[in-house]
């Protein structure tokens, strides 16, 4: 009789364990933050082919443009291009592939 009920404890305890493995994932996920987005507050800003002023310049991206950040490296922001920027912005050349650009931070205002 008291091994039946160790029995029941153990799979109790087991399925709780698994409850929560399979919760804190959801969890961590509901937990990250947004991603970060950044505003073009000028006229205009080039979004570049690179994080340098001397690459290709693939768009110009008009004011009040909010793009997400992808990434950083050191004063460049690294910028997802969308399909509503080649209607909006003024497209310095054709590009097919690219689907993230960079922008200088000074051009840019982080959205808060």
């Amino acid at each position: 009789m008291q091994t039946s009920h160790l029995g029941r404890l153990r799979r109790a305890a087991g399925c709780a364990l698994v409850v929560v493995a399979l919760a804190c994932p959801l969890a961590a996920a509901a937990t990250q933050p947004a991603p970060e987005r950044v505003r073009v507050p000028s006229s205009h800003a080039n979004v570049h082919k690179g994080p340098n002023t001397t690459t290709e310049v693939l768009v110009l991206a008009p004011r009040d443009t909010v793009l997400t950040v992808l990434a950083r490296d050191k004063e460049w922001v690294q910028v997802r291009l969308t399909p509503e920027l080649r209607k909006t912005g003024l497209v310095m050349r054709w590009y097919q592939n690219e689907d993230r650009g960079w922008m200088h931070d000074s051009t840019v205002q982080v959205v808060k």
